[in-house]
């Protein structure tokens, strides 16, 4: 199957970069061209599900601000984009809205990542870090850069392209907490209760936690809740854990079932400690993972971000 990625780039190349060579020599060396954001493809998650709805070629075309191309330029820019061949590869292209359109099309760079992640060059402030999805900062940084003549596009999402490592240890510490209290504290008490619903929400916030800890362990952004589970199966490390979120949240708490889920929950709780003693993230010697939680939270260098409550980031 034709992947998205793929059918842009090839479109890039048959089509809009010989529009701009030929029709626009003078902005090779101020422009770029590619895909990211939001949708499957920029995750190669499609398939011919995601078809259905904006699925066709066509490419981003950024450009920098008006001090460099100003808006006739962009305008005719914007024309010749139209004027590219509607099918391709036996795919339609759609009717183009104004000024290309937000996710392919000609647009500003500044205005794509201001829209994104708050800031036109990428630079963020701390508390910009703490504050923005996770699932924002993925389509950031996701898709490919076909061509990137002054580069700057591809140094905004370097700046972008992983957490400073305080945020991450911020973030990770609050995931650990939260994976203790509800798997390890709350999900067997409230069995004990006899609250099977209540120890099913557990299980569930345990595993939400457990997934975002597993992307922040291997240094990458978790996308929207709903490519969670596909990119947790392609994490180095930490990636089996994906079945095992599935299992805890779509089975019930019935007698062995529930032990079985216990051992579970007890077993994620052990490779991330193994992941966070590997990484040398932790001082605890134990298997509670709330005392890693603060192990981690004591490491953080910055000292207004480390007094911050440890669940300030979650």
């Amino acid at each position: 199957m034709q992947r998205g990625i793929d059918l842009a780039r090839a479109y890039w190349e048959q089509h809009g970069e010989p529009m701009l060579r030929e029709q626009f020599p003078q902005l090779r060396g101020r422009v770029a061209a590619g895909l990211f954001g939001s949708g499957s493809e920029c995750f190669g998650f499609d398939d011919e599900i995601s078809r259905d709805h904006d699925f066709e070629p066509g490419f981003m075309l950024l450009l920098p601000g008006e001090d460099v191309v100003d808006r006739r330029t962009a305008f005719l820019l914007e024309r010749a984009y139209a004027r590219l061949p509607k099918a391709f590869m036996g795919l339609e292209r759609g009717r183009m809205q104004p000024v290309g359109g937000p996710r392919r099309g000609v647009l500003r760079a500044a205005e794509v990542f201001t829209d994104r992640v708050g800031s036109a060059d990428g630079v963020l402030s701390v508390d910009q870090w703490l504050a923005l999805p996770e699932y924002a900062l993925a389509e950031a940084v996701n898709g490919e850069i076909f061509f990137d003549g002054p580069g700057e596009v591809t140094a905004i999402r370097a700046r972008l392209a992983r957490y400073p490592e305080d945020v991450r240890k911020k973030k990770l510490a609050g995931q650990l907490l939260l994976m203790g209290q509800a798997g390890q504290y709350n999900y067997p008490r409230c069995l004990a209760h006899g609250e099977k619903g209540a120890a099913q929400l557990a299980a569930i916030e345990f595993a939400r936690a457990a997934m975002s800890a597993a992307f922040l362990l291997n240094g990458v952004y978790q996308p929207y809740y709903k490519w969670a589970l596909r990119a947790m199966r392609r994490l180095p490390r930490l990636s089996l854990h994906a079945e095992l979120v599935e299992y805890l949240i779509s089975t019930d708490n019935e007698g062995d079932l529930a032990a079985a889920k216990r051992d579970v929950i007890e077993g994620m709780a052990a490779d991330v400690i193994d992941a966070l003693v590997d990484e040398g993230l932790t001082r605890a010697d134990c298997g509670d993972l709330e005392k890693h939680a603060y192990s981690v939270n004591d490491a953080i260098a910055d000292a207004r971000l480390r007094n911050l409550h440890v669940l300030a980031a979650v």
